[in-house]
């Protein structure tokens, strides 16, 4: 798969899966519902105040009265009766909607309605870059600060279960640090050679471990064989494992403004996907992310 059009026309095969938005009554949401509908992606469950959502899908021009759309009213926490709905099996896919992140995930995590599997949950990122040949991923640029070996590993088998949706069935995963050698006053490097022994001897499943890998090595051919680095991954990486939120908030910010690239990003490690994009974001953007939700679906 090399553009995030190419995921979108993937996820219009997913056309039975509904998504359940944690307050919908927010225009660009409301748009982004109004594009999944024409382009035959879902159907949706829309979590709110009935009025207020009624008022701003009248200003984007969104007919609700469409067999694809239904109203759930409540007067107050829409994010845990839209969390509720997936958990009940109504719906398939959480998105947030004009809610916080702070209670959507307080929501997600509740122990009597959630969506807790016991594991880590990680922000996965899908970015389509200009002039190069494919997708890559990126993990985690949003939830975990300074994980540990352990929620590293789980950061990537959730990156990994993202992958498979997208036809990925053995993704090379590149474990970034600074040098592309352990050094053990680093502990990226540490961590991301141990990473890397834990996948060749099973402990780490369905994908391709290798590091540590500086940025350079991990995605260019060139750069590694440069520094006769020889692997499956080495300039061939389909996930970038950043060592701490810094990293990975950077290169994500460096992707979006310094390259110009399209994203779609997702929550794993909960018992359905989560849309959990910014308020900020377009409704493309929300459309790109609800596409990358609906393919991995089949995977959780």
């Amino acid at each position: 798969m090399e553009t995030l059009t190419e995921l979108k026309q993937q996820a219009q095969r997913q056309k039975d899966h509904v998504v359940s938005v944690a307050n919908a009554a927010d225009e660009e949401v409301l748009l982004a519902v109004k594009k999944a509908i024409e382009q035959s992606l879902c159907s949706f469950l829309l979590v709110g105040s009935k009025i207020e959502i009624e008022k701003l899908a009248r200003t984007v021009e969104l007919d609700l009265t469409k067999e694809q759309i239904t109203i759930i009213h409540v007067d107050s926490n829409p994010s845990r009766a839209a969390v509720k709905a997936v958990h009940d099996r109504k719906a398939d896919i959480l998105m947030k909607g004009n809610v916080s992140t702070k209670d959507l995930l307080k929501a997600v995590l509740d122990k009597e309605c959630g969506l807790r599997t016991g594991g880590v949950l990680s922000h996965v990122a899908l970015f389509e870059i200009p002039n190069q040949e494919r997708l890559v991923f990126l993990t985690d640029a949003a939830m975990n600060l300074t994980p540990t070996l352990q929620e590293k590993e789980q950061i990537i088998n959730n990156a990994v279960q993202i992958a498979r949706g997208v036809n990925i069935s053995n993704p090379n995963v590149a474990v970034l640090a600074a040098v592309e050698v352990v050094n053990p006053a680093m502990q990226a490097t540490i961590d991301a050679a141990l990473l890397t022994q834990m996948q060749k001897r099973n402990q780490i499943k369905g994908c391709t471990v290798d590091g540590p890998l500086a940025f350079d090595n991990a995605v260019s051919r060139k750069s590694a064989n440069h520094k006769d680095i020889y692997s499956d991954v080495a300039g061939n990486a389909d996930i970038l494992l950043v060592p701490t939120i810094e990293v990975g908030n950077a290169l994500y910010k460096s992707f979006m403004y310094f390259a110009e690239a399209r994203v779609a990003a997702v929550i794993s490690g909960a018992k359905a996907p989560i849309v959990l994009t910014s308020r900020t974001d377009s409704s493309d953007s929300k459309l790109n992310s609800l596409s990358l939700a609906l393919v991995s679906s089949k995977t959780f």
